[in-house]
Protein backbone atom coordinates (compact mmCIF):
# COMPACT_ATOMS: atom_id res chain seq x y z
CA UNK A 1 0.00 0.00 0.00
CA UNK A 2 3.06 2.23 0.59
CA UNK A 3 4.14 1.65 -3.34
CA UNK A 4 0.46 2.72 -4.46
CA UNK A 5 0.14 5.60 -2.90
CA UNK A 6 2.73 7.30 -4.97
CA UNK A 7 1.78 5.99 -8.24
CA UNK A 8 1.16 8.82 -10.17
CA UNK A 9 -2.22 10.86 -10.66
CA UNK A 10 -2.11 8.95 -14.82
CA UNK A 11 -1.66 5.43 -13.27
CA UNK A 12 -4.74 5.38 -11.08
CA UNK A 13 -6.77 6.58 -13.79
CA UNK A 14 -4.58 3.67 -15.82
CA UNK A 15 -5.94 1.79 -13.18
CA UNK A 16 -9.33 2.44 -13.27
CA UNK A 17 -9.99 2.79 -16.86
CA UNK A 18 -8.43 -0.78 -17.24
CA UNK A 19 -11.06 -2.06 -14.39
CA UNK A 20 -13.99 -0.75 -16.25
CA UNK A 21 -15.58 -3.10 -19.44
CA UNK A 22 -13.69 -1.92 -23.16
CA UNK A 23 -17.66 -0.62 -23.99
CA UNK A 24 -17.70 1.52 -20.98
CA UNK A 25 -13.84 3.11 -21.26
CA UNK A 26 -14.27 6.74 -22.86
CA UNK A 27 -11.88 6.86 -25.41
CA UNK A 28 -8.77 9.59 -25.16
CA UNK A 29 -9.57 13.19 -26.16
CA UNK A 30 -8.48 14.07 -29.79
CA UNK A 31 -5.66 16.06 -30.06
CA UNK A 32 -4.37 17.49 -33.46
CA UNK A 33 -0.73 18.52 -33.28
CA UNK A 34 -1.04 22.26 -35.64
CA UNK A 35 -0.67 21.14 -39.07
CA UNK A 36 -0.50 17.77 -39.01
CA UNK A 37 0.56 14.85 -36.99
CA UNK A 38 2.99 14.33 -39.72
CA UNK A 39 4.26 17.79 -39.09
CA UNK A 40 5.25 17.27 -35.61
CA UNK A 41 7.93 14.49 -36.84
CA UNK A 42 11.86 15.74 -37.69
CA UNK A 43 13.21 14.74 -41.26
CA UNK A 44 11.91 15.74 -44.68
CA UNK A 45 8.12 14.90 -45.45
CA UNK A 46 6.56 14.56 -48.91
CA UNK A 47 4.38 12.70 -50.57
CA UNK A 48 3.66 11.30 -54.25
CA UNK A 49 6.03 13.75 -56.08
CA UNK A 50 9.04 13.30 -57.43
CA UNK A 51 12.55 14.00 -55.97
CA UNK A 52 13.23 16.97 -53.87
CA UNK A 53 16.18 18.95 -55.15
CA UNK A 54 19.63 17.86 -53.68
CA UNK A 55 22.25 20.00 -51.57
CA UNK A 56 19.84 21.61 -49.22
CA UNK A 57 21.69 21.72 -46.11
CA UNK A 58 19.22 24.44 -43.80
CA UNK A 59 18.41 22.97 -40.68
CA UNK A 60 14.71 23.50 -41.76
CA UNK A 61 12.65 24.27 -44.00
CA UNK A 62 8.85 24.14 -45.74
CA UNK A 63 7.11 24.28 -48.72
CA UNK A 64 3.38 25.52 -48.98
CA UNK A 65 0.67 26.11 -50.93
CA UNK A 66 -0.50 30.06 -50.83
CA UNK A 67 -4.22 29.73 -52.05
CA UNK A 68 -5.25 26.07 -50.17
CA UNK A 69 -2.73 26.27 -47.69
CA UNK A 70 -1.61 22.62 -47.97
CA UNK A 71 1.91 21.59 -46.97
CA UNK A 72 3.51 20.32 -49.74
CA UNK A 73 7.02 18.93 -48.46
CA UNK A 74 8.80 19.79 -45.05
CA UNK A 75 11.73 19.64 -43.40
CA UNK A 76 11.84 19.95 -39.23
CA UNK A 77 8.69 22.07 -40.09
CA UNK A 78 8.33 22.66 -36.27
CA UNK A 79 11.71 23.35 -35.37
CA UNK A 80 12.41 26.41 -33.09
CA UNK A 81 15.25 28.55 -34.62
CA UNK A 82 16.13 31.96 -34.42
CA UNK A 83 14.00 33.87 -36.42
CA UNK A 84 16.00 37.37 -37.23
CA UNK A 85 13.87 39.61 -39.32
CA UNK A 86 11.65 37.46 -40.73
CA UNK A 87 9.95 38.07 -37.19
CA UNK A 88 9.31 41.20 -38.77
CA UNK A 89 6.41 39.95 -40.85
CA UNK A 90 4.69 39.50 -37.70
CA UNK A 91 4.98 42.72 -36.52
CA UNK A 92 3.96 43.87 -39.46
CA UNK A 93 0.70 41.86 -39.38
CA UNK A 94 0.40 43.31 -36.25
CA UNK A 95 0.94 46.63 -36.53
CA UNK A 96 0.64 47.27 -40.05
CA UNK A 97 -3.20 48.37 -40.01
CA UNK A 98 -3.13 50.79 -36.99
CA UNK A 99 -1.50 54.00 -38.72
CA UNK A 100 -2.81 55.38 -41.98
CA UNK A 101 -0.37 55.49 -44.40
CA UNK A 102 -0.27 59.17 -44.88
CA UNK A 103 0.26 60.14 -41.23
CA UNK A 104 2.93 62.10 -40.07
CA UNK A 105 5.62 61.72 -37.29
CA UNK A 106 8.73 63.55 -35.75
CA UNK A 107 11.08 61.03 -34.42
CA UNK A 108 12.39 61.67 -31.18
CA UNK A 109 15.46 60.57 -29.28
CA UNK A 110 13.18 58.55 -27.21
CA UNK A 111 12.24 57.00 -29.97
CA UNK A 112 15.23 55.46 -30.85
CA UNK A 113 17.28 55.06 -27.78
CA UNK A 114 16.12 51.24 -27.33
CA UNK A 115 17.48 50.34 -30.55
CA UNK A 116 20.50 47.05 -30.34
CA UNK A 117 23.57 48.20 -30.62
CA UNK A 118 25.00 46.66 -34.19
CA UNK A 119 21.45 46.56 -35.74
CA UNK A 120 20.06 46.69 -39.40
CA UNK A 121 19.34 50.53 -39.68
CA UNK A 122 17.47 52.34 -42.41
CA UNK A 123 18.79 56.03 -41.23
CA UNK A 124 16.08 57.42 -39.53
CA UNK A 125 17.02 60.44 -37.11
CA UNK A 126 15.51 62.56 -34.43
CA UNK A 127 14.29 65.50 -35.21
CA UNK A 128 13.10 64.83 -39.14
CA UNK A 129 9.37 64.26 -39.70
CA UNK A 130 8.77 60.83 -41.63
CA UNK A 131 5.34 59.69 -43.18
CA UNK A 132 3.92 56.19 -41.62
CA UNK A 133 4.83 54.99 -45.64
CA UNK A 134 8.51 55.67 -45.52
CA UNK A 135 8.51 53.85 -42.04
CA UNK A 136 7.04 51.09 -43.37
CA UNK A 137 9.40 51.11 -46.52
CA UNK A 138 12.45 51.25 -44.04
CA UNK A 139 10.79 48.32 -42.34
CA UNK A 140 10.28 46.56 -45.25
CA UNK A 141 13.04 47.27 -47.93
CA UNK A 142 16.10 47.76 -45.69
CA UNK A 143 15.06 45.75 -42.43
CA UNK A 144 15.63 48.85 -40.16
CA UNK A 145 15.39 47.97 -36.77
CA UNK A 146 15.14 52.20 -35.92
CA UNK A 147 12.12 51.94 -38.58
CA UNK A 148 10.92 48.94 -36.31
CA UNK A 149 11.39 50.93 -33.14
CA UNK A 150 9.98 53.60 -34.01
CA UNK A 151 6.58 52.71 -35.10
CA UNK A 152 6.55 50.14 -31.73
CA UNK A 153 6.85 53.56 -29.70
CA UNK A 154 3.98 55.03 -31.98
CA UNK A 155 2.10 52.40 -31.17
CA UNK A 156 2.85 52.23 -27.50
CA UNK A 157 5.91 51.01 -26.26
CA UNK A 158 7.88 48.02 -26.94
CA UNK A 159 6.55 46.27 -24.37
CA UNK A 160 3.00 46.40 -25.72
CA UNK A 161 3.86 45.48 -29.25
CA UNK A 162 5.56 42.47 -28.11
CA UNK A 163 2.96 41.20 -26.11
CA UNK A 164 0.04 42.03 -28.88
CA UNK A 165 2.51 40.63 -31.31
CA UNK A 166 2.75 37.24 -29.01
CA UNK A 167 -1.44 37.78 -28.97
CA UNK A 168 -1.40 37.69 -32.76
CA UNK A 169 1.06 34.56 -33.02
CA UNK A 170 -1.42 32.79 -30.67
CA UNK A 171 -4.32 33.80 -33.07
CA UNK A 172 -2.45 32.52 -35.61
CA UNK A 173 -1.57 29.34 -33.82
CA UNK A 174 2.30 30.08 -34.61
CA UNK A 175 2.87 28.04 -31.44
CA UNK A 176 6.58 27.12 -31.77
CA UNK A 177 7.35 31.36 -31.75
CA UNK A 178 8.47 33.43 -28.70
CA UNK A 179 8.63 37.04 -29.26
CA UNK A 180 10.90 39.25 -26.87
CA UNK A 181 11.49 41.65 -29.66
CA UNK A 182 9.81 43.23 -32.12
CA UNK A 183 12.41 43.58 -34.55
CA UNK A 184 14.03 40.12 -34.36
CA UNK A 185 17.22 40.64 -33.19
CA UNK A 186 18.80 38.08 -31.24
CA UNK A 187 17.93 37.66 -28.07
CA UNK A 188 17.78 34.27 -25.51
CA UNK A 189 14.37 32.40 -25.91
CA UNK A 190 13.47 34.69 -28.89
CA UNK A 191 12.55 31.39 -31.94
CA UNK A 192 9.64 31.06 -34.56
CA UNK A 193 9.97 27.82 -36.52
CA UNK A 194 9.42 27.54 -40.70
CA UNK A 195 6.04 26.62 -40.06
CA UNK A 196 5.28 29.44 -38.27
CA UNK A 197 7.01 31.98 -40.61
CA UNK A 198 5.72 30.76 -43.40
CA UNK A 199 1.68 31.28 -41.17
CA UNK A 200 2.90 35.04 -40.79
CA UNK A 201 3.83 35.33 -44.46
CA UNK A 202 0.54 33.96 -45.47
CA UNK A 203 -1.62 35.83 -43.37
CA UNK A 204 0.57 39.45 -43.91
CA UNK A 205 0.01 38.84 -47.69
CA UNK A 206 -4.11 39.14 -47.34
CA UNK A 207 -3.37 42.91 -47.09
CA UNK A 208 -2.75 45.04 -49.58
CA UNK A 209 -0.19 47.12 -47.84
CA UNK A 210 1.73 44.25 -46.72
CA UNK A 211 1.93 43.00 -50.15
CA UNK A 212 2.78 46.45 -51.84
CA UNK A 213 5.62 46.79 -48.93
CA UNK A 214 7.58 43.46 -49.07
CA UNK A 215 7.23 43.46 -53.20
CA UNK A 216 9.26 47.03 -53.49
CA UNK A 217 12.64 46.91 -55.04
CA UNK A 218 13.34 51.02 -54.04
CA UNK A 219 12.82 54.30 -52.54
CA UNK A 220 13.42 57.15 -51.90
CA UNK A 221 13.99 58.18 -48.26
CA UNK A 222 14.05 61.22 -46.48
CA UNK A 223 17.60 62.71 -45.48
CA UNK A 224 16.32 65.77 -44.17
CA UNK A 225 14.91 69.21 -45.47
CA UNK A 226 14.25 68.39 -48.86
CA UNK A 227 17.22 65.75 -49.63
CA UNK A 228 16.10 61.83 -50.16
CA UNK A 229 18.28 58.96 -50.48
CA UNK A 230 17.22 55.70 -52.61
CA UNK A 231 17.07 52.34 -50.30
CA UNK A 232 17.05 49.48 -52.27
CA UNK A 233 15.12 45.67 -51.14
CA UNK A 234 17.50 43.93 -49.69
CA UNK A 235 16.01 40.42 -50.91
CA UNK A 236 17.97 39.37 -53.21
CA UNK A 237 15.84 37.22 -55.57
CA UNK A 238 13.13 40.35 -55.39
CA UNK A 239 16.55 42.83 -56.64
CA UNK A 240 18.56 40.00 -58.71
CA UNK A 241 21.58 41.68 -56.11
CA UNK A 242 24.73 39.82 -55.06
CA UNK A 243 24.71 37.62 -58.59
CA UNK A 244 21.49 36.33 -58.31
CA UNK A 245 18.77 36.34 -60.73
CA UNK A 246 15.25 38.03 -60.22
CA UNK A 247 13.25 34.82 -59.20
CA UNK A 248 10.51 34.80 -62.07
CA UNK A 249 6.78 35.96 -60.11
CA UNK A 250 8.45 36.57 -56.88
CA UNK A 251 5.89 38.58 -54.98
CA UNK A 252 8.19 39.16 -51.07
CA UNK A 253 8.23 38.79 -48.05
CA UNK A 254 11.41 38.60 -45.86
CA UNK A 255 14.68 37.85 -45.30
CA UNK A 256 17.00 38.26 -42.54
CA UNK A 257 20.41 37.36 -40.76
CA UNK A 258 21.95 37.51 -38.07
CA UNK A 259 25.45 36.10 -36.80
CA UNK A 260 23.57 34.02 -34.28
CA UNK A 261 20.95 32.87 -36.89
CA UNK A 262 22.30 32.89 -39.58
CA UNK A 263 20.25 33.21 -43.11
CA UNK A 264 16.82 32.79 -42.90
CA UNK A 265 13.94 33.67 -45.53
CA UNK A 266 10.65 33.50 -46.59
CA UNK A 267 9.54 34.05 -50.23
CA UNK A 268 6.32 33.60 -52.23
CA UNK A 269 6.14 33.81 -56.16
CA UNK A 270 3.18 33.18 -58.53
CA UNK A 271 3.25 31.13 -61.83
CA UNK A 272 0.26 30.54 -63.60
CA UNK A 273 -2.37 31.51 -61.06
CA UNK A 274 -0.50 29.72 -58.32
CA UNK A 275 0.83 30.86 -55.57
CA UNK A 276 3.68 29.04 -53.59
CA UNK A 277 5.24 30.12 -50.15
CA UNK A 278 8.66 28.36 -48.65
CA UNK A 279 10.82 29.67 -46.31
CA UNK A 280 14.69 28.14 -45.46
CA UNK A 281 15.87 28.65 -42.26
CA UNK A 282 20.05 28.53 -41.33
CA UNK A 283 21.43 26.83 -43.95
CA UNK A 284 25.00 25.79 -43.29
CA UNK A 285 26.38 27.98 -46.31
CA UNK A 286 26.34 31.52 -45.89
CA UNK A 287 26.09 34.12 -48.88
CA UNK A 288 23.30 33.51 -51.25
CA UNK A 289 22.91 29.59 -50.35
CA UNK A 290 19.23 30.34 -48.58
CA UNK A 291 17.67 32.36 -51.71
CA UNK A 292 19.38 29.76 -53.89
CA UNK A 293 17.64 26.71 -51.78
CA UNK A 294 15.06 28.81 -51.78
CA UNK A 295 14.27 28.95 -55.47
CA UNK A 296 15.30 25.65 -55.97
CA UNK A 297 12.26 24.65 -53.62
CA UNK A 298 9.84 27.28 -55.58
CA UNK A 299 10.89 25.25 -59.00
CA UNK A 300 10.37 22.11 -57.76
CA UNK A 301 6.89 23.60 -56.20
CA UNK A 302 6.30 24.92 -59.77
CA UNK A 303 7.10 21.57 -61.60
CA UNK A 304 6.26 18.69 -59.54
CA UNK A 305 4.53 19.98 -56.23
CA UNK A 306 0.95 19.19 -58.67
CA UNK A 307 1.55 15.84 -58.00
CA UNK A 308 2.32 16.09 -53.92
CA UNK A 309 -0.02 14.57 -51.68
CA UNK A 310 -0.12 17.23 -48.81
CA UNK A 311 1.67 16.29 -45.49
CA UNK A 312 -0.19 19.10 -43.35
CA UNK A 313 -1.89 22.66 -43.83
CA UNK A 314 -1.04 25.81 -42.73
CA UNK A 315 -4.08 25.94 -40.46
CA UNK A 316 -6.79 29.02 -39.89
CA UNK A 317 -6.00 31.79 -37.35
CA UNK A 318 -8.63 31.25 -33.70
CA UNK A 319 -10.09 34.40 -34.95
CA UNK A 320 -11.30 33.35 -37.97
CA UNK A 321 -12.80 30.04 -36.47
CA UNK A 322 -9.74 27.58 -36.91
CA UNK A 323 -9.63 24.36 -34.95
CA UNK A 324 -7.64 25.12 -32.10
CA UNK A 325 -4.36 22.82 -32.42
CA UNK A 326 -1.19 21.69 -29.61
CA UNK A 327 2.18 22.57 -30.05
CA UNK A 328 4.27 20.37 -31.94
CA UNK A 329 6.54 18.07 -29.90
CA UNK A 330 9.91 20.14 -28.41
CA UNK A 331 8.02 23.23 -28.59
CA UNK A 332 8.17 23.52 -24.43
CA UNK A 333 8.67 20.50 -22.14
CA UNK A 334 4.74 20.06 -21.86
CA UNK A 335 3.97 20.71 -25.30
CA UNK A 336 6.52 17.59 -25.72
CA UNK A 337 4.78 15.70 -23.27
CA UNK A 338 1.23 16.59 -24.60
CA UNK A 339 2.17 16.06 -28.04
CA UNK A 340 3.58 12.23 -27.35
CA UNK A 341 -0.02 12.14 -25.94
CA UNK A 342 -2.15 12.57 -29.23
CA UNK A 343 -3.44 10.05 -31.00
CA UNK A 344 -2.50 9.93 -34.69
CA UNK A 345 -5.45 9.07 -37.18
CA UNK A 346 -7.15 5.49 -36.15
CA UNK A 347 -4.77 5.07 -32.82
CA UNK A 348 -5.07 5.27 -29.22
CA UNK A 349 -3.05 7.68 -27.16
CA UNK A 350 0.31 6.31 -26.48
CA UNK A 351 -0.44 7.34 -22.63
CA UNK A 352 -3.93 5.82 -22.87
CA UNK A 353 -1.63 2.69 -24.13
CA UNK A 354 1.03 2.84 -21.29
CA UNK A 355 -1.72 3.83 -18.43
CA UNK A 356 -3.96 0.91 -19.37
CA UNK A 357 -1.55 -1.75 -20.12
CA UNK A 358 0.14 -1.00 -16.49
CA UNK A 359 -3.13 -0.86 -15.24
CA UNK A 360 -4.30 -4.11 -16.34
CA UNK A 361 -0.99 -5.36 -15.59
CA UNK A 362 -1.74 -3.72 -11.64
CA UNK A 363 -5.28 -6.17 -11.74
CA UNK A 364 -3.75 -9.08 -12.85
CA UNK A 365 -1.24 -9.09 -9.72
CA UNK A 366 2.14 -7.34 -11.09
CA UNK A 367 3.41 -5.16 -8.58
CA UNK A 368 2.95 -1.27 -8.24
CA UNK A 369 6.67 -1.09 -8.37
CA UNK A 370 6.59 -2.51 -11.99
CA UNK A 371 3.63 -0.33 -12.98
CA UNK A 372 5.79 3.05 -11.52
CA UNK A 373 9.19 1.99 -13.05
CA UNK A 374 7.05 1.85 -16.82
CA UNK A 375 5.33 5.15 -16.35
CA UNK A 376 8.76 6.60 -15.56
CA UNK A 377 10.13 5.26 -18.71
CA UNK A 378 7.09 6.67 -20.33
CA UNK A 379 7.74 10.23 -19.11
CA UNK A 380 11.33 9.96 -20.15
CA UNK A 381 10.56 9.27 -23.31
CA UNK A 382 7.78 11.35 -24.19
CA UNK A 383 10.37 14.42 -22.92
CA UNK A 384 12.87 14.33 -25.24
CA UNK A 385 13.96 16.59 -27.86
CA UNK A 386 13.85 19.90 -26.06
CA UNK A 387 13.40 22.77 -27.76
CA UNK A 388 16.76 24.86 -28.68
CA UNK A 389 17.25 27.96 -27.50
CA UNK A 390 19.30 31.30 -28.40
CA UNK A 391 21.93 33.91 -27.36
CA UNK A 392 22.24 37.41 -28.50
CA UNK A 393 23.75 38.04 -31.20
CA UNK A 394 26.47 40.40 -33.24
CA UNK A 395 25.25 41.56 -36.07
CA UNK A 396 22.07 41.49 -38.30
CA UNK A 397 20.22 42.53 -41.34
Amino acid sequence: MRDCSRLSRRAVLGLTAAALPLSAAAPAAATTVVGGERLAHGGVQVRGASALPRKLDARAWLVADGESGEVLASFNAHRRLAPASTLKMLFADTVLGKFDRGERYKVTDEDLADVPAGSSLVGIKPGITYTVEQLWQGVFLRSGNDAVHVLSHMNGGIAKTVAEMQARAQDLQALDTRVVSPDGFDHKGQLSSAYDLTLFARSGLKGADFRGYCGTRTADFPAGGRKTFQIQNTDRLLTGAWGLDVYEGLIGVKNGYTSHAGNTFTGAATRGGRTLLVTVMHPHAGGNAVYEQTAKLLDWGFEQGSSARAVGALVEPLSAGGASASPAPGADGKAARAAAGAPGPGHPSSWRLLEGAAGSAALLGAGAWALRRRLTRGLAAAAEDRPESGTGGRRRT
